[in-house]
Formats: structure tokens, sequence, C-alpha cells
């Protein structure tokens, strides 16, 4: 049979076209004292109805949730602290601990591996600080394990931006202690003289994963001293271990907990994490350990009041002629500029780096217009700068030289930046724990705080702003990962073997390292002659290093560098996963406000070379997607037809780009590309429907494709609001017949190699799941569809077809009462 045509969607394009500003003159621009304890703070709904009001305004800010404020509970130190732990506590101002902290400190101290899941300012920090500094200051020593090196602790966070901050913090804190405590960061911008020294004399190592999978674990030999002493790693932020990220992590964790029995340590692990639901579940499969939990939040609260905002309909028309929004980049702008204008302390969390860039380049350009003084108090903040500028930003952030930052999620984390009053959602970021997380960057000294989430024009974050109970009302998500995803498990069982040799012993359920059922993983990677037996144990015999086969961020591939091709200086990097998307051949690339355009991409060499312009107009490429199906793992029945879950082979490719004018959004021309396609083994969900059904629905052979891509990409939209992913980490496929079923099918997969567990989530909520679809296209205002619905910016075939109406009915006859529960 013919292969039908397949519609895909791929994640949308990160970057907002930019859509005209009218900021006007700027007012109140005095600027404020950069002590937090100096300025006058307005109530933040003060603050909203200023910011709602001007320029008719008012229409936009859909809902308003006020979070009211809350007292504290405190509690008493639990035995076991050292005495000269309390006393530097005490001189750091902190008489007693909050409940959730003393239990927390309790569990550690009792050598209970615990979680402390509360909300952001909650003081997590302290609760496994405590521990650490008790262990390390000589007053908790483990005598069962005597050796001339006392107690060793390592942190780690998943970004340098929070290790560094947990450094000075930490320094702060056990500066009476002395020498006794002797922290150092140990990650990529550390220097050898330093690391040598961290192996020699540090008792506590902050550090991140990709450090430990790196550098610490397959050098273990030279680390033998301090972890034969190692008494706690400290997982921070661990609820952003999700997805494929997070499986590698857990993978990362069950060699380091290997290493450590070797030598005769078994640490103590403490978790600290952004509220979530079951957290101790998730912090036991990220360990391979049984966890406690801490998730009663006992700390004050100072007002929160969160807006909703939707932007505004323009004059402008789309693809097809589809009403047109003005972007988040474009609102977000204009509400920061506004902000600092006010001295606000404003943070603005951007989904992409080039929305970041331009949101910050766009406020310092309005903010120049009344006082160039205010526009020098405004700048960015992402992955890719080079570690010297990263650090500029971080201290002038901290000290409040800068009023208004424009950030990417690298600052969501447990940065703390005292002072901050508002904080801009530039779109929803994908998750309810995230968006508190982001949420609670402002009021972290428990003054008032505004938080406004700026709606993207795609189909969730119109849903959202309309249907605030989703956000608001219902509990924060799982979260999602999957230690035995055999494309995860496999260079990790390398890396160990190259460690030290694998025996059944590290497959045994109550060692809690391996997954059981991949004891046969060994034989296979031998096959490949990627592992050697010898009696009965497993070796690495390859000359290379496997942990640098592994990229634990997900993406495969060395990073591309970005070089000025005038003068060869390098600029940054991009993951080697975005490279054909985003620094392809004639792509715009921004970089602290600078425009370049790459003029020539070496996949080989892995290398952009890219020159300095302005012109008027950003990139977008397009891809297209073929997907086949290799096994089914699951199905159900859904009336007549089937949804189905399992193993998916799909190929991309990127093959052209758009062109568009910057102020309108109107696309200037296509360009194509000659890239080669990228294949992808991974999970997906996918339902078929029948015939009987397709005439229930009143769908008509013309109109079927435009029914089931409409649906596709809506549904694509919709799922990161019941799995703990975001719409970059899937994509789908829609066919009016394919091959593989026989029917008309849509499949919406995991964006990576051996899946991530969305697409499973997304199976079983397929009924919750779709309803939502259906809603959210039903209430959008469009006529024949439109961004905030079924539109995708990065749809390979160009949005079309697309039909509104009929996705409406096919997705009503799915769910009728014979569809899955």
């Amino acid at each position: 049979m013919a292969a039908a045509r397949a519609f895909n969607h791929l994640p949308p394009a990160q970057d907002d076209v930019l859509q005209p500003l009218s900021v006007g003159p700027v007012t109140d621009s005095t600027p404020m004292s950069y002590e937090p304890e100096a300025r006058h703070r307005p109530p933040p709904q003060a603050v909203l109805e200023r910011l709602s009001s001007h320029r008719d305004r008012t229409a936009r800010v859909t809902h308003t949730e006020h979070v009211p404020a809350r007292p504290g509970r405190h509690a008493e130190w639990p035995e076991g602290i050292s005495g000269d732990v309390l006393a530097a506590i005490r001189a750091a101002g902190i008489e007693r601990p909050w409940a959730h902290q003393a239990r927390a400190i309790g569990h550690a101290l009792r050598g209970e591996s615990v979680v402390i899941s509360t909300g952001t300012a909650s003081g997590k920090s302290l609760a496994y600080q405590v521990p650490v500094l008790t262990a390390l200051a000589g007053g908790h020593r483990d005598t069962a394990r005597p050796g001339p090196r006392p107690a060793t602790a390592v942190y780690l966070a998943p970004t340098k931006a929070l290790a560094a901050d947990q450094l000075r913090a930490v320094r702060r804190l056990a500066a009476p202690l002395g020498t006794a405590v002797r922290p150092v960061a140990y990650d990529g911008d550390t220097p050898p003289e330093e690391r040598a020294w961290a192996r020699e004399h540090a008792n506590l190592l902050l550090t991140n994963p990709d450090m430990l999978h790196r550098s610490l674990l397959p050098g273990h030999r030279r680390w033998s001293a301090f972890l034969r002493a190692l008494r706690y790693v400290v997982v921070d932020e661990c609820h952003v271990y999700r997805g494929v990220f997070g499986s590698h992590v857990a993978q990362v964790l069950r060699r380091l907990r290997r290493v450590c029995a070797h030598y005769g340590a078994d640490p103590v692990f403490l978790l600290a994490s952004a509220t979530t639901a079951e957290p101790g579940l998730a912090a036991g499969r990220l360990t391979g350990l049984p966890v406690a939990e801490v998730t009663e939040d006992a700390s004050p609260r100072g007002e929160l009041v969160f807006a909703l905002w939707e932007p505004p309909l323009t004059e402008a028309r789309g693809e097809r002629g589809a009403p047109v929004r003005r972007t988040a980049t474009a609102e977000t702008a204009e509400l920061l500029t506004d902000l600092t204008a006010q001295g606000v302390r404003t943070l603005a969390f951007v989904r992409s780096r080039r929305g970041a860039e331009l949101i910050a380049l766009i406020a310092q350009e309005r903010l120049a217009e009344a006082d160039r003084a205010l526009a020098g108090r405004v700048a960015a903040y992402r992955g890719g700068y080079l570690p010297e500028e990263r650090r500029a930003l971080e201290r002038a952030l901290h000290g409040g030289e800068l009023l208004g930052l424009a950030a990417t999620t690298a600052l969501e984390l447990g940065v703390d930046i005292a002072g901050l009053d508002a904080v801009l959602l530039a779109g929803y970021p994908g998750t309810r724990a995230s968006l508190w997380q982001q949420a609670g960057r402002a009021g972290r000294q428990r003054q008032g705080a505004l938080a406004v989430l700026v709606a993207r024009d795609d189909p969730l974050d119109t849903y959202l702003v309309h249907h605030p109970e989703a956000l608001f009302r219902r509990p924060v998500e799982s979260t999602v990962l999957d230690p035995g995803n055999p494309y995860v498990l496999a260079p990790h069982l390398c890396a160990a073997a190259a460690e030290l040799p694998l025996t059944e012993a590290d497959f045994a359920k109550e060692a809690g390292l391996f997954e059981p059922a991949a004891a046969g993983l060994p034989a296979k990677l031998a096959d490949r002659s990627l592992l050697r037996r010898r009696g009965t144990a497993w070796y690495w015999t390859r000359r290379e290093r496997p942990a640098d086969l592994v990229n634990l961020r997900g993406g495969g591939g060395e990073p591309v560098r970005v070089v000025e091709a005038a003068t060869g200086r390098l600029l940054g990097t991009v993951d080697a996963a975005a490279a054909h998307g985003t620094v392809h051949e004639g792509a715009v690339h921004l970089h602290q406000g600078r425009s370049y355009v790459v003029r020539t991409l070496d996949l080989a060499e892995a290398v952009a070379l890219v020159e300095q312009d302005d012109p008027p107009w950003s990139t977008s490429a397009r891809e297209v997607t073929e997907l086949s199906v290799l096994e089914t793992d699951t199905e159900v029945p859904w009336g007549d037809a089937r949804l189905c879950f399992g193993s998916v082979e799909v190929t991309h490719q990127v093959v052209s780009y758009l062109r568009r004018r910057l102020l309108t959004g109107e696309v200037l021309g296509e360009t194509r590309l000659d890239l080669p396609p990228r294949t992808l083994r991974t999970r997906a969900v996918w339902w078929t429907v029948t015939e009987d059904q397709l005439d229930a629905a009143r769908i008509a052979p013309e109109i079927l494709p435009g029914a089931l891509h409409a649906a596709e990409h809506a549904a694509i939209g919709m799922l990161p609001l019941f799995a703990t992913c975001d719409r970059w980490d899937i994509g789908g496929v829609s066919t009016a017949l394919h091959p593989d079923t026989l029917l008309p099918t849509v499949f919406v997969h995991d964006g990576h190699p051996g899946g991530a567990g969305f697409a499973e989530r997304a199976f079983h909520t397929a009924r919750q799941w779709l309803a939502a679809t259906r809603d959210a296209i039903a209430a959008c205002e469009c006529e024949g569809g439109c961004p905030s619905c079924i539109q995708s910016p990065k749809c390979g075939n160009g949005n079309d077809p697309l039909h509104k109406r009929g996705a409406v009915r096919l997705l009503t006859e799915l769910l009728r009462p014979h569809g899955p529960a």
C-alpha cells in the first residue's frame, strides 16, 4: 500500500516573533536604592492595578489569584547537632528552626535519607546544611569507619549558578567554624590547581551531576580518601531531574553509591525539592533507596498576588489568514520596562535564549528613551554565556545593581535573590511545579510579591488563562523519570564497568542499584564489543572513556560552538540536538543584545560561523517527520478503534526556514536547507478512528486530514497539563491512513531516545487529556483556527490542512462513554 501523506508536528519554535511595542514615555524612572530595606515597597495589588490600568490593559487580566500571608511555626532543634554548629547558626540570626526543617534534620541525623518538598523561601537549604556541617565539624563522626580523614559531603546542583550561590551561603554560615569546613566549587570552570586542592583538602564538594559523571566517578581512585569518608550527598532542586535527564542522573547516583560501597561508605541522601506530588516516591526512583518525605511547610509567607494576563489580538494576520495575538515576548518586554521604570525589582522568565535576549534588548531601548542610566540596569541571563559573563551578571543581580533581568530557567532554581518584588513569566513554564517555583523567586524576604503569567499564543496558555482552576485548584504534578530506559541504562552500565567490574550482585533487587530486569544487558553489550566477560564479571576493555559518550542533559553529540568568523571569538555553544533548527545556514542568532547571521554550519567539526548583522527579520526552522510503529505494548478498546502505547521510530529532517518580519510576524520568504535526517527510536501514544466513527462525527474524506492534524497540534499543546513535560519534549504525526495501523491515526511521541515517560502518562490520562484538548479548541474565539488553538509555528506542513470544527467533532466522538476511562 502506498504510504499516506503524514502531517507532522515537532516542538514549535521557542522564540516568539516580535510584535509592535507601544511603550510611550517612561515615567517614574528615578532609580531606587539597591538595598531592599531602604526601598518603599508598594503592595503587589497596587503594582498590578498600575500595570493593568495603563494604556487600556484592564481587559488583558483574565484572573487574579490572591494567596494570603501565612504565619510560621517553630520547633526545637533536634538532638545530635554539634554545639559549634548551633552557635554558628545562632550567630547568623536563626534561633529556632521551622517545624519542617526540624523534621528533616532529625531524619538526617538518624542516618535516614530524606526529601524535603516545601515552597520557595521555606528554608530548605538549612535543613541539609545543619546535618552536613555537624558531620564536617566533627560532631557526628562515623566511628565505625575510623580513618585519617574526617567526614566529607557532596552537594549536587543542576546548574552552576545554584552551586555558586550555595557556596557563598555555606561560607557565610560556616565562617565561625574556621577550617573545620572546607567547601569548594568543582565544575567545568574550576582550574586544574583548584581541582587538585579539592581532592586533597576539601571536605564539602559543591558540584553537578555532569562533573560527577565525567570526572569524579571515572577518576574515583584519585578520590578514594574523599569517597571513603563520604557521609552525606545533598541533591538540591531534585524535581528538575525528570524525563531523560532525570533517568540519566538516577544512574549516576547509583554509580556513586556503588563506588562508595567499594570504599566502605554508605552515604545518606538529603534531597530538596519544589512542591511536587509524591516526593518520597520520586526521590526513591532517583536514588534507588527508601526516602522519607517532609512536605508540610511551616515557614511564614508574604502575600502573593498572581495575575493571568492575555495579550490582545493584533491587526496582523498569520498563516492562512488567522488572527495573531501580540506575542508574550513583546508583552513581557513592555511590562518589564514599566516595572523597572517604577523601581520594582523584577525577574522575567523566558522559555528560550533568544527570547531572553529580545526582552532585555527591547526594555533597554525603551528605558533609554527616558533615562540612559536606567537602561543599564536591565540585562539578559541565559545558558551559553561564557563563565565570566555569567558570574558578573550573578554578582550584579545579587548586589542590586540590576533592577530588571530577563532570564531562562537557569535562575528558576533556588538561587537566593533577595529583594525581588515581581516575577513575569513569558509563557506557561510547562508544569505547575515550575510555575510556583518561578513565582516564588519574588518575595523571598516575606514582603508582598506580584507574579504575572503572560500567555503565549498557543493552546495550553490560552486554555490556562481562561481556566484558572487548572492552575490554582489542582495539585502539582508527580516527577516522571524512568531509570530502566535501556537507551539510558546501557551506556551507564558501560561507565560502571569501566569504574569497577560489573557482577550479578549489582542487579540484585536488595542492592537497589541497576534494574534486576536489566541483568541480560551486559551480554548484549558484549555482542556489540562494548563489554567483555572474564569469569563472573563484565569489564570495559575499549580505549575511550564510556562517560564521554553520554550527555546527561539528553542531547547526543558534541555541542556546536558559535564562532564569530571575522575574529575567531567564541560567542557560546548550542546543544547538538538543537543545532539543526537554531544555527543552520541563514539563521539569525542573538548574543548579548547583538544580532548575528549564521554563514556556515559545519556539523562534522561542530562549529557554526557567524557574522554580526542586523536584519529586520527573525528565522524559524521547519521540519518534516515520518513515523513507523516498531512494537505495540498495550492497547485498549476505544469504541471500534484503539488507544495504543508502544515503541516507534521517528525520522526528522529540517528542510527549510522562514524569515518573518520583526514588527508584524509577516512571512517574508522560505529558504530550502540541505541537512541530513535524524532518526529517533522512542515511545509513543496513538489513537485510531474507524469509518463508523468518522460518519458519526460527520467527518467527510476531504476534511479528515485537517481534522486529524488540528487535533494532533492541540493535543501536543495540552499534554504538559497532564505530564511533567513541556511541549519541547514531545512531537507528533497525524495521517489519514497510516501503513502500520491501516486506519486514520494520531501519534504523540516522546522527543528523547527510548522515551521519557511522557507518552506513557498521556496513555493513562487519555480521557482527561483529550477532553481538555477538545474544550480548548472549542472555546477559542477564532473562526477557522489560530495559534491559540490548532496552529503550530513549526509545523512541517505550514499548518495546512487544518480543520477546527472537524477536530472538535472528532474528539467529541472519541470521548463518548465507550472510550477509555
